[in-house]
């Protein structure tokens, strides 16, 4: 009776010291919630620029300034990009919509009425449900208080840039100390752990540099032809165009193919061949040939769960789900390949 006394205040005790472990799980999440964009993107950084660091530490012998180098070069790389596009696309945004509104009147769909008989029902529909003069008057006082929202909001992202380098220095600089705490931790053995690793750093590289450097070309080129043909807002619809080429199944031709169309129909037949071609010769082409050099086959996801890791990712957690959702799926599905194996392992053993 002793024994089963001892044994089930064993039990107790195990009970209440995971019920503490999950307790403080739980607090140290809702401690780290509101530094957790932060917290993505300097782990996000320092992923990408760990090998960078590392050749610093060689040459310099010192891990605190191999890491605060790092910081300043990644944030000349970041920032100062960021500021100048900012200012651009917010001068850019406004002034494009209230050129583009002229363009759309009801005189300009009168005459694509008139000149296009065939197209004229679903012109003529279109018109009829759909008030664009009014859409796009709303665009423009949507996006000066986007501009407004933004400035208030600047002090905020400054802040948490602050954090991001914060943090980023003492990951580049303290990273291999952490991996071997967390493993200490962590019912894996090292093959597992490097599997999990591994995968981690397979997935940042593909959402993070992968689909950033294609949505940045994308964008870019989309830009490019946008000045080219003398559009309105140039950086404007090429940042929109690469923030679209993010998001699975869609990309930049949910901008220039209407672009393209609205030319065509009010009789700008060049600019818009030379818009279609440029689009799906160039712009296209950069799924199918540069995202495979870039990423190859790191990402290792399906592209349905690739679509609801990001696009679920985003929705949830705001612009560092787009890093976020994919790696909790990937590590998710890691963490099921290992216990998968270990299960076949444990079957295949003579005590099972």
């Amino acid at each position: 009776m002793t024994t089963a006394f001892t044994a089930a205040s064993w039990r107790l005790q195990d009970l209440v010291f995971a019920a503490a472990i999950a307790a403080g799980a739980i607090l140290c999440y809702l401690l780290a919630t509101p530094f957790l964009p932060a917290l993505v993107w300097a782990g996000t950084l320092a992923v990408l620029f760990t090998g960078f660091e590392r050749m610093l530490r060689r040459r310099l012998r010192w891990p605190t300034a191999s890491a605060a180098a790092t910081v300043l070069i990644i944030a000349g790389i970041v920032v100062v990009p960021a500021i100048a596009v900012t200012g651009t696309l917010l001068n850019e945004a406004v002034r494009g919509a209230g050129v583009i509104g002229p363009m759309i009147d009801a005189d300009a769909w009168r005459r694509a009425l008139n000149s296009h008989s065939r197209l004229a029902p679903a012109l003529q529909w279109l018109q009829e449900r759909v008030d664009l003069p009014d859409l796009v008057r709303g665009l423009s006082s949507t996006l000066t208080a986007w501009s407004g929202s933004i400035v208030r909001a600047s002090f905020s992202g400054v802040l948490n840039l602050l954090l991001t380098f914060y943090f980023l220095f003492y990951f580049l600089r303290d990273g291999e100390r952490m991996i071997a705490s967390a493993a200490a931790i962590l019912p894996l053995s090292t093959a597992e752990l490097d599997q999990l690793r591994g995968r981690t750093v397979d997935t940042i590289f593909a959402t993070a540099f992968g689909t950033v450097a294609m949505a940045t070309l994308q964008g870019g080129l989309g830009g490019l032809m946008f000045w080219w043909l003398g559009l309105p807002a140039p950086v404007f619809w090429g940042v929109l165009m690469g923030l679209l080429a993010v998001v699975p199944f869609l990309g930049a031709f949910v901008v220039w193919v209407p672009t393209a169309a609205f030319m065509a129909l009010s009789g700008n037949y060049w600019s818009a061949a030379v818009l279609t071609a440029w689009g799906m010769l160039v712009v296209g082409l950069v799924d199918n040939i540069v995202y495979p050099v870039l990423v190859g086959n790191r990402l290792m996801m399906h592209t349905v769960l690739s679509f609801t890791a990001v696009v679920g990712g985003v929705i949830l957690l705001g612009a560092t789900g787009a890093v976020l959702g994919p790696l909790i799926v990937a590590l998710s599905l890691t963490l099921l390949d290992i216990q998968g194996r270990r299960a076949a392992v444990a079957g295949r053993s003579p005590a099972g």
